[in-house]
C-alpha cells in the first residue's frame, strides 16, 4: 500500500464496494494490518510453545532417518568390502545413492586419513 500511495495509485474493488482512496478506508486498512501482525505474533508464540512442550516430552521434530546405526554399519561394511556396487547396496538397504553416500561419508574421510 505504501508503494501505491507513493505513486498516487488508489484501489477500488468493483465487486466488494471497497474504496481505498478515502481516509476512512485507509484507516481501516491499517487497523486490519495491525490485527494481522498481532495474529502472526500469536501464532509464532503458540508454535514455539508447542515445540518446546514436545521437546520436554521427548519428541523430536523433523523427518525420521532412513538408516539407523545398524544399517549404517552394514552399508559401511558392504562398501569397504568392495565386492558390491553402490546400486546393489542402495537396493539392499532401500535408500537412494545420496542417502548412502551421506551414511558412509564419515567412513570415507576416516579411511583416507589412515592411508
Amino acid at each position: 500500500m505504501t508503494l501505491f500511495n507513493e505513486h498516487e495509485i488508489g484501489i477500488k474493488s468493483l465487486t466488494a464496494q471497497i474504496d481505498m482512496t478515502t481516509p476512512g478506508a485507509k484507516h481501516i486498512f491499517h487497523i486490519f494490518g495491525a490485527l494481522a501482525e498481532f495474529e502472526r505474533g500469536l501464532i509464532q508464540e503458540r508454535t514455539k510453545a508447542g515445540l518446546a512442550a514436545a521437546r520436554a516430552r521427548g519428541r523430536q521434530g523433523g523427518r525420521p532417518r532412513k538408516l539407523d546405526a545398524k544399517k549404517v554399519a552394514i552399508a559401511q561394511a558392504l562398501y569397504k568390502e568392495g565386492t558390491h556396487s553402490i546400486n546393489d547396496i542402495c537396493q539392499t538397504l532401500g535408500v537412494s545413492r545420496a542417502t548412502l553416500y551421506r551414511a558412509i561419508r564419515p567412513h570415507l574421510s576416516h579411511a583416507s586419513q589412515e592411508s
